[in-house]
């Protein structure tokens, strides 16, 4: 009991002299404010973003999610048929093949207008 009150103690007086020795800067609204990639903090909030920072975003989850799912595969080869993992595997990079080809189509991976 008496180590975790003085444990404490010592806690709060490294807390304080570490607020009274810091540095201290300006605070301005710029750096105060929080950053969000692909957006403005100091304009209005309501403005439309932009739809390909939405389409990217999509886009990098629907690949993250795809690496997560073929690294066990590889794992599970040692432990299932052949054939059956094959074509699994086969069906899963076709399906993910033809959303790359549909997102390609419909103009998603285009930088420039």
């Amino acid at each position: 009991m008496l180590m975790s009150i003085f444990i404490f103690i010592i806690t709060i007086i490294v807390m304080m002299l570490s607020t009274f020795l810091s540095k201290k800067t300006i605070m301005d609204r710029e750096k105060a404010s929080p950053f969000e990639c692909g957006f403005d903090p100091m304009n209005y909030s309501r403005l439309p973003f932009s739809l390909r920072f939405f389409l990217i975003t999509i886009i990098f989850l629907i690949f993250d999610v795809e690496i997560a799912l073929i690294l066990p595969m590889i794992i599970s080869m040692k432990f299932s048929n052949i054939l059956n993992w094959t074509l699994t595997s086969f069906f899963f990079l076709f399906i993910l093949l033809i959303g790359l080809y549909h997102e390609w189509n419909q103009g998603a991976l285009e930088w420039n207008n």
